[in-house]
């Protein structure tokens, strides 16, 4: 363990990637399919080599973890790891190039969950084993690179909360902190939440095999709520033995990266502890229940004429799948309900994939593995809008409820409207691109919402016949591009730009 602290973080993570492909492995070799043990087990065992000469021809070197080191290693990570997660699936998978096989792996470190991979039932179980696995991980390495990274940096949401607590400057201080302070608080963190990770996803995993769900399926699934990284080894959720039960369960688990306190009560083991003043809980609980709401209240508003009032059987199976759906892209999961297809016919809209592509825009928590915007940011903006329009109708009125309200709606406010700026600018330059590459407006549009936001199954929400295995290269790397840019968020990058970075 001594000798690991003295690696490089990104020789770390390469050796953790080799240690995971025993779990794939493992897996073939009880269905005795040599053919993919053997593979993975011989990549994990070349990449265990290569991981340990390069930490021991680089362990002399003195790692300052300073603000650059630990950002460009992030950056680092999510472009340079699905190198080595790719070989083995190129190789098992012959009917995808090296460039799907590292886009596919991308995707699911990132916990974005698009796929090109054909038809599930003609891949091997250990194959989607590991790409659960892969965005299992990825969703602890968010979680763990906001808590340990982002968070002293006030980046990745934290910088509204910095403006609460009454900070000037929110973005990125200078100076860089002892090597040992740095080391206990990744070690304490290491050691608070990888439990808990593990927990957490155990228990689904059981209470899904409990319900009804093969081993294999509650295992996939577990990790990718847990993430919420939407990778499914099945074509959708109607397939699964667990049912509606199953479906609630997931709901369940998914209320874990609609705020920021959901690990954090966990660490706190205060998780049972009603919060109802979390912002971003309020607004989070006020999508789930009044879009759906609204959805099957269109559809009686509509049903005067056509007397279709007394179908209550089919107004709660419309609003369960529009509850669920709306739960799953809002916390950009991506999977739809098995009566997400009966509530956008009850409902009559023509469209009701905008509804679904503005809630994953809008996101998760702070400190989640969920993407978007973040609730914080939008709450901030929430509150900005209703103070002028207040002001609107009394211009020399003064706004109330204490200084951290007015701290929220001014500078906080001022802030989540810069994100949001560049995360649309984000969103019009990958259309530009994608558009320039051939492809049509929706679908450029709906290409750009689903990496960016981190929720890959919302490319096909507008109707469109273009899957991701359908994409040229080119377009592949600029969706490539854009996944990392959502996990880590715009700001991040701009950091990279601030000068007092450099004078680290």
């Amino acid at each position: 363990m001594n000798l690991l602290r003295q690696f490089p973080v990104i020789v770390i993570l390469l050796l953790a990637t080799a240690v995971a492909m025993m779990v794939p492995s493992l897996h073939a070799a009880r269905l005795e399919d040599w053919l993919v043990a053997r593979t993975f087990l011989y990549h994990s065992l070349f990449f265990i080599i290569i991981g340990m000469m390069l930490g021991l021809g680089t362990m002399g070197h003195k790692h300052r973890l300073s603000s650059r080191y630990q950002l460009f290693s992030l950056v680092g990570a999510y472009f340079l790891l699905p190198l080595a997660m790719a070989l083995p699936v190129n190789h098992l998978v012959p009917s995808i190039s090296y460039a799907q096989s590292y886009f596919e792996m991308l995707s699911s470190l990132t916990t974005t969950g698009a796929t090109i991979l054909p038809d599930p039932d003609r891949v091997a179980e250990p194959i989607h084993l590991w790409r659960a696995v892969v965005g299992w991980a990825g969703g602890f390495m968010t979680i763990f690179a906001a808590l340990a990274i982002l968070e002293p940096m006030k980046l990745g949401g934290f910088e509204i909360e910095a403006t609460v607590a009454g900070h000037k400057q929110a973005v990125l201080h200078r100076g860089t902190i002892s090597h040992s302070v740095l080391e206990n608080r990744f070690e304490n963190l290491l050691r608070s939440l990888i439990p808990i990770y593990v927990l957490v996803t155990a228990c689904a995993a059981i209470l899904l095999m409990v319900l009804g769900d093969r081993a294999f399926v509650a295992v996939c699934h577990a990790m990718s709520v847990v993430a919420t990284s939407g990778i499914t080894p099945l074509s959708d959720l109607s397939e699964t033995g667990s049912g509606y039960a199953g479906e609630g369960l997931l709901l369940l688990f998914l209320l874990l990266a609609l705020s920021r306190k959901g690990f954090a009560d966990l660490q706190r083991q205060t998780i049972l502890k009603a919060n109802l003043n979390d912002p971003e809980l309020k607004l989070a609980l006020a999508c789930i229940l009044v879009i759906p709401s609204l959805l099957v209240l269109r559809h009686f508003l509509g049903a005067v004429e056509v007397d279709d009032q007394q179908n209550l059987g089919g107004a709660l199976t419309a609003f369960w799948g529009s509850l669920f759906t709306t739960t799953s892209y809002l916390s950009t999961f991506g999977l739809e309900s098995r009566d997400w297809a009966a509530a956008q016919g009850w409902s009559g809209l023509s469209t009701p994939g905008v509804i679904l592509l503005g809630l994953c825009i809008m996101g998760g928590g702070v400190a989640t593995t969920a993407g978007g915007i973040k609730l914080l940011r939008v709450y901030a903006l929430y509150k900005h809008g209703v103070r002028e329009m207040r002001r609107l109708i009394h211009p020399s009125s003064v706004g109330g409820a204490g200084m951290t309200a007015r701290r929220i709606r001014r500078e906080g406010a001022y802030i989540a409207w810069i994100f949001l700026m560049l995360f649309t600018l984000s969103i019009a330059l990958t259309m530009t691109l994608l558009s320039l590459l051939g492809n049509g407006f929706e679908d450029a549009l709906a290409f750009s919402v689903a990496t960016l936001t981190n929720t890959g199954p919302a490319a096909s929400v507008l109707g469109s016949a273009n899957t991701y295995g359908m994409l040229s290269t080119t377009e592949l790397a600029v969706l490539s591009v854009a996944m990392v840019v959502g996990r880590l968020e715009i700001l991040v990058f701009v950091a990279l730009l601030n000068p007092f970075l450099w004078g680290d």
